[in-house]
C-alpha cells in the first residue's frame, strides 16, 4: 500500500498564523516562524520519499495570503474547504484512502522534531496497524497515520484541547483498530513551547 503525507497547513500570514505566539514574537515575528515551520515540514516530508506529498491549504491557494509563498513543485496542492478541523480532516483522509487506495499520513506545520526519519517509521508501522499516532505535550497529536477510514475517528472532537489525542485513542478502540502509539513530541503553539526548537530554527522570526 502507497502512503501519502498530507500537511494542514495555514497561510503563514501576520494576524492568521501562529496568533498564540504573538505576545512572545509579535505578529510579523509570529508569520516568518510560521513559514519557517511550514517550510521545515515540506522538506521533512518531502525528504521521507514516501510518495505523493500533499499540501492541504488555508485559505484557498485563490487567496492572496499564499502569493509570496514559495512551494517545491513536487507538491500537491489542494484546499482544505469548509468545515471545522474534523471534517476537513476526515475528508482528507476518505479521499486519500477510498478514492485512492493509499494509506495517509496527516500531520500539521506546528512539530519540528516531526523528521524524515519519524514519518519513514509511522509508515513502517502502517504495515502493520490500523493506525498510527505521535501525540504531543499538550494533549493534541503532530502525526495521525490511517489505513482505514471511519468518520468517528474525526468527529465530536474538542480540538485545541488537551483530550484530542485521548479522545482518538478511544475511539480507534471502539472500533478494534489496531494502533501504533509512537513517542511523544512537542508542538510550538505557545510562548513556553519556544525552547523546543532546533537550532536551525532558533531566531527564525527575526528579520
Amino acid at each position: 500500500m502507497k502512503t501519502r503525507i498530507v500537511i494542514f497547513a495555514k497561510a503563514p500570514q501576520a494576524g492568521l498564523a501562529k496568533t498564540r505566539l504573538i505576545p512572545a514574537l509579535g505578529s510579523m515575528g509570529s508569520a516568518r516562524l510560521a513559514e519557517q515551520l511550514l517550510q521545515q515540514t515540506i522538506a521533512d516530508a518531502l525528504a521521507a520519499k514516501l510518495g505523493l506529498v500533499e499540501l492541504c491549504v488555508a485559505p484557498s491557494l485563490k487567496n492572496s495570503a499564499w502569493c509570496e509563498v514559495r512551494l517545491p513543485i513536487e507538491l500537491h496542492l489542494s484546499d482544505q474547504g469548509e468545515g471545522d478541523l474534523g471534517e476537513r480532516l476526515a475528508r482528507a483522509a476518505q479521499r486519500c484512502i477510498e478514492n485512492d487506495g493509499d494509506a495517509v499520513i496527516l500531520v500539521g506545520t506546528d512539530c519540528p522534531e516531526l523528521t524524515a526519519q519519524r514519518l519513514q517509521a509511522a509508515a513502517m508501522a502502517l504495515e502493520n496497524h490500523d493506525a498510527v499516532i505521535h501525540p504531543t505535550a499538550d494533549g493534541g497529536y503532530a502525526l495521525l497515520g490511517l489505513r482505514r477510514f471511519h468518520p468517528r475517528i474525526f468527529q465530536g472532537i474538542a480540538w485545541s484541547t488537551d483530550s484530542v489525542a485521548y479522545t482518538t485513542l478511544c475511539r480507534c478502540g471502539e472500533l478494534g483498530w489496531s494502533v501504533h502509539v509512537a513517542d511523544l513530541l512537542h508542538d510550538i503553539d505557545q510562548p513556553e513551547d519556544l525552547v523546543h526548537l532546533p537550532e536551525s530554527l532558533q531566531g527564525a522570526w527575526h528579520v
